[in-house]
């Protein structure tokens, strides 16, 4: 069901910005990341707050490229395709003012911004979902943490996709996944039903 990579080109059409925060959560991302990065018309790129690389909640050390700090015009996201943001114990420990004002920037330029579990916290408390309808984790918990304007606007759905937003809760990483390629385009409707159905009901449906 994988995409062949050889004939990848060598000059990227648009970028995916994967930002990571610490402790994030490597599986919520699992299935769209090889989708995207088998695509000749995208790259992913990975971010952060700095340069030290970041440990997920599984283990894994990951390198990170550039910092958020760079895209401070909307110029900077001329080569930007989306904004992908992974869940993570991250969101709930650290403020980070320095992802506020990059989304605020990535909204000026109108970058689609993709975020699943935490993210989906973080956005609320910082106002991006105030007049918009999405998804998150828990209903209760959610807004207990949020405490935001938009609560009458959350459902509760696996994966919400509104006004420049993508938002699904922790276990919707196949939902999530599929609305991404979906707005980017990778594959047709007809193979992106089919990649959704093989890895919602196996090899070996039961």
């Amino acid at each position: 069901m994988g995409h062949d990579t050889s004939s990848k080109q060598s000059e990227v059409i648009k970028e995916v910005l994967v930002l990571l925060t610490d402790e994030w959560a490597d599986w919520e991302i699992a299935h769209v990341t090889p989708e995207i990065n088998a695509d000749p018309q995208y790259q992913i790129k990975v971010i952060g707050v700095d340069l030290e690389p970041k440990i997920s909640i599984g283990g894994l050390k990951t390198i990170i490229e550039d910092v958020v700090a760079r895209y401070d015009t909307v110029d900077s996201f001329n080569s930007t395709a989306l904004i992908l943001l992974p869940g993570g114990y991250g969101w709930g420990k650290y403020h980070y003012p320095e992802i506020v004002s990059f989304l605020q920037k990535a909204q000026e330029a109108k970058i689609p911004i993709a975020a699943i579990c935490g993210a989906t916290v973080f956005l609320g408390k910082n106002g991006f979902l105030d007049e918009i309808q999405h998804s998150g984790d828990e209903k209760d918990y959610y807004l207990e943490k949020t405490n935001h304007r938009g609560a009458d606007l959350f459902l509760e759905k696996q994966v919400v996709t509104t006004d420049g937003f993508i938002t699904a809760n922790e276990t919707a990483a196949l939902e999530f996944a599929y609305e991404i390629l979906k707005l980017l385009k990778i594959r047709t409707p007809d193979e992106l039903r089919q990649w959704f159905d093989y890895y919602r009901h196996g090899l070996y449906p039961q």
